[in-house]
Formats: C-alpha cells, structure tokens, sequence
C-alpha cells in the first residue's frame, strides 16, 4: 500500500504549508477533510479540487458534489475518487477550492511516496505545521494560550476622514492651538 504525502500550500502565503500524509485508498472526501481540519476551517461550505499540472492550470474536477453550473466535462466526486486513481506522475498537484464565496485557494502537491506504513498513525494525518494558517471568517487573536496572527489591513485615505479628525485620529489641531493662544494672552508673564 502506498502512503502519499502531500504539503499543502495557502495560495496568498506559500510560507503556511501543511505536511499531510494520506494512503492511496483514500477518498478526495478524506483529503478534504484532513485539510480543514489541519487549516482550521469548518466543513459548512462547498468544495472542489481540480487536477493540475506543473503551472498549476486547472484540469480535471473532482467536486463534493454536482453544483447549480454548467460542466464542459463531468466531474468525478471526492467520495468516490481515491486519490491513487488520479496521480499521474510522481510530483501530481492538485488545487484545492473550499467556499466559493470567500475563494479559499490551497496548492497540493505531492512531495513523498512511501510503501512502510507507520502503524502508530491514522490515515489521514498531519504531520507538519509550518506558519499560521488564515482566519476563515476573520481576524484571529489570542485564543487558548495560544498566539494567532492578526490581519488588519487599512487603506486609511484622509479625504475620507471624519470631519475634525488627522490620520492619527486626533482632533483637528487648528482650534486647539487657537485656545492655546488665548490662554497665553491671559496668563499674566514676565515683563
């Protein structure tokens, strides 16, 4: 029986990978499911892999189920699909799209084949964790003890800044100064 190992790339930050091992048997459903669990992500959303080739072109389908589009070819589903039915050469990529709102876009890429299986492991499993993964319905913070990044993205434009306030979100200087100046025009100084 072959083992299959794959890392699994974010598309907007290759730096946050998943190692995952997976037996050839296994179904696209059991891939799936190891990924979002591995990224955090729920299981609540609607999910595809497309078959790639070395520039990551998107080739043959193979969806959680038939969706509400037209098909040029029919897809093959993720429950019956093992994934050895599907690798075609020995560095084999996938793309892999989860919730087709938001585009969540991971690059899989077959990294490893082994023949020994490690008993002490259950198929599908992680087996590395590099970086932090992304939020999938937003920022994330401090949670369990444990650090998480914080995405806050501004694109602060001061022509659209409330009235009154800079960039630093203090109020206007202009009328403070001038009660400044009126305090020292009252206050008695030396001469």
């Amino acid at each position: 029986m072959a083992i299959l190992k794959f890392r699994i790339y974010w598309e907007d930050d290759d730096s946050v990978y998943r190692d995952l091992v997976i037996k050839h048997t296994q179904s696209f459903l059991e891939l799936q499911e190891i990924i979002l669990k591995s990224f955090e992500f729920d299981n609540k959303h609607q999910a595809t892999f497309y078959r790639s080739n070395d520039n990551w072109k998107r080739g043959k389908e193979i969806t959680f189920e038939k969706y509400d589009k037209v098909y040029k070819v029919e897809p093959l589903l993720m429950a019956e699909t093992t994934i050895g039915s599907e690798i075609r050469d020995p560095n084999q990529k996938f793309i892999y799209v989860y919730d087709f709102h938001k585009n969540w876009t991971f690059m899989v890429e077959l990294i490893n084949v082994n023949k020994d299986e490690n008993q002490k492991l259950t198929y599908p499993s992680c087996l590395r964790s590099e970086g932090i993964g992304p939020s999938q319905y937003g920022t994330k913070g401090l949670i369990n003890e444990k650090l998480a990044e914080i995405e806050e993205k501004y694109d602060i434009n001061t022509s659209i800044l409330a009235d009154g306030y800079t960039e630093e979100g203090d109020e206007d200087t202009e009328e403070t100064e001038a009660n400044e100046d009126v305090e020292e025009e009252n206050t008695p100084g030396e001469v």
